[in-house]
């Protein structure tokens, strides 16, 4: 394909996944899916990705001009693929930042909502707009649900109304909201952070957030001291305790 759909950099330890399709606000066309999952694929060696965005929308969801010409086969097949997308944010050993610099609706705000951490530009804007031309959120729901809660999600589904940037952070959607001209810096800062710290530990880490997150609390606790146990145990966390104690910076193993 001649067009670059997802264009992929690095800062050091951080990869920047950028959506460039602004001409068709960085909908998530079948060929956008595979391409962002590719490059998800292909971050392995770093540390933090950060998911950013050409032009003014972050990302308008499906691709409804794609969309209204296919038959079951054809949704079905764009829907399933969008899920595994979805998933393998979460499922990779990387944190995942969402850079989102404007519009994030339907498919777009799933992928805000799915992304491990986002931070948002002040004039940032969030919905689930489809229950206005008779296509109802519901695979965006499913993200939306279980980060900001029923009476929330229910809402933005039900009106499809604009949620801004500040009361996004209000309900959990995003972190923080900063001034545009300070929101990559941001990101790379809060992607710093985390690269610092050992990429075993993050990776189990996330790993176990997610495994526990849905369980009630005596599974929660009984898989968290399991995953807590193994982390003990590592080569980076006795590196990391012996280090803290005898006053000097830690050198990671990745093990």
């Amino acid at each position: 394909m001649s067009e670059e759909l997802v264009r992929v950099e690095h800062q050091g330890p951080v990869g920047i996944l950028t959506l460039a399709r602004p001409a068709r606000r960085n909908a998530l066309s079948l060929a956008m899916i595979r391409a962002l999952r590719q490059a998800l694929l292909a971050a392995s060696e770093t540390r933090v990705v950060i998911l950013a965005a050409e032009g003014p929308v972050f990302c308008s969801g499906h691709d409804l001009g794609e969309m209204s010409g296919l038959d079951e086969g054809g949704s079905r097949e764009i829907f399933a693929e969008c899920t595994l997308l979805m998933e393998m944010i979460q499922q990779i050993p990387q944190p995942v930042i969402a850079e989102v610099q404007g519009l994030a609706t339907a498919a777009g705000c799933q992928l805000v909502a799915s992304c491990d951490l986002a931070i948002a530009a002040g004039g940032a804007g969030f919905a689930t707009p489809g229950v206005k031309i008779g296509l109802f959120c519901t695979t965006p729901m499913v993200a939306l649900t279980r980060v900001i809660g029923r009476k929330r999600s229910m809402e933005m589904l039900l009106t499809g109304r604009l949620v801004g940037a500040q009361e996004a952070a209000e309900w959990g959607l995003v972190n923080r909201v900063v001034d545009a001209a300070s929101l990559r810096a941001e990101c790379l800062e809060l992607a710093g952070q985390i690269a610092a710290a050992s990429p075993y530990t993050v990776a189990l880490g996330k790993r176990a957030f997610y495994a526990q997150v849905d369980l009630d609390q005596p599974a929660a606790y009984l898989a968290a001291t399991e995953t807590m146990t193994c982390n003990a145990l590592a080569e980076d966390a006795r590196e990391g305790i012996s280090a803290f104690l005898g006053k000097r910076r830690p050198e990671w193993k990745g093990r």
